[in-house]
């Protein structure tokens, strides 16, 4: 029995991705690096390179062919990772919508990513109306992995386990003193050695400006964006990361090896980082 939510998403818009996609684990070069999950970077921006309106509101850019092509990303992931920001702002489900999936046709969660919300300072407020450990129950998706540098509150860690997720708490520095500034090389290497080999991450904005900046821009194995035709206006999360503290006038990062694909009204890009 299929759902109102449910998505689907043929065949003949999948060939486009597949040199993007963790199956293609192909050598490359020095970035080759067995203790990183493979990691794609993906978002939807308008024309003007927003994410949002503004910050702290969530704003709809997707069309339906780009909306199914993000659940079908899914899929295809060991786990999607989200930052704090956007956890608050949307609650949103981090889960796979696709027919033929765990929960939506197919058998047990299989083909359902797991859910990651970075949280250094512990600011997510987990209750029972959290959408994503309302669907862990439903058997609609995974329990999430929240990752942060302080010890979690009881309440909030008694409702994780009872739907099968947990806190990952990571010492920020060689004290083991909370901080905000966790390093996403440190990060993804904890992830890996907790059995993801993949992971898709979509946001927000401050994540995304981090790992594409100089320091962190090896870290992304494959970008895929999905661009609207709509500009949003001043004032909005702008993808838009930092230059590196020197008068260079290199670009900060640049995609290879690029494919543009028609999706509806929006056009998505998909390259590989240099």
């Amino acid at each position: 029995m299929t759902t109102r939510d449910e998505l689907d998403y043929p065949e003949q818009d999948r060939g486009f991705l597949e040199s993007f996609l963790p199956s293609q684990r192909v050598p490359r070069g020095s970035r080759v690096d067995a203790s990183l999950p493979w990691v794609t970077l993906t978002f939807a921006t308008s024309l003007d390179s927003a994410l949002s309106i503004a910050p702290g509101v969530q704003t709809a850019l997707s069309g339906p062919r780009s909306k199914a092509m993000t659940h079908y990303l899914r899929s295809r992931h060991d786990a999607i990772l989200v930052g704090v920001g956007t956890a608050i702002a949307d609650n949103p489900s981090l889960n796979c919508r696709l027919t033929g999936v765990g929960g939506y046709g197919g058998e047990d969660l299989v083909g359902q990513p797991r859910p990651i919300v970075i949280d250094p300072q512990g600011r997510w407020q987990l209750n029972e109306n959290t959408k994503i450990l309302n669907l862990a129950r439903q058997g609609r998706g995974k329990a999430p992995w929240v990752i942060t540098t302080r010890a979690p509150r009881t309440d909030a860690v008694n409702l994780l386990q009872q739907v099968g997720g947990q806190f990952v708490v990571i010492d920020s520095n060689q004290r083991g003193e909370p901080t905000a500034d966790l390093g996403w090389q440190d990060i993804l290497q904890h992830i890996r050695s907790m059995g993801v080999e993949s992971i898709m991450i979509e946001g927000g904005g401050g994540v995304i400006n981090a790992l594409l900046s100089p320091n962190n821009a090896a870290l992304v194995s494959s970008v895929i964006v999905t661009i609207a035709p709509t500009w949003l206006g001043q004032g909005g999360v702008v993808v838009s990361p930092a230059r590196p503290e020197t008068r260079s006038k290199l670009p900060v990062a640049r995609l290879k090896q690029t494919v543009w694909q028609q999706l509806g009204d929006d056009c998505v890009l998909c390259g590989a980082m240099e």
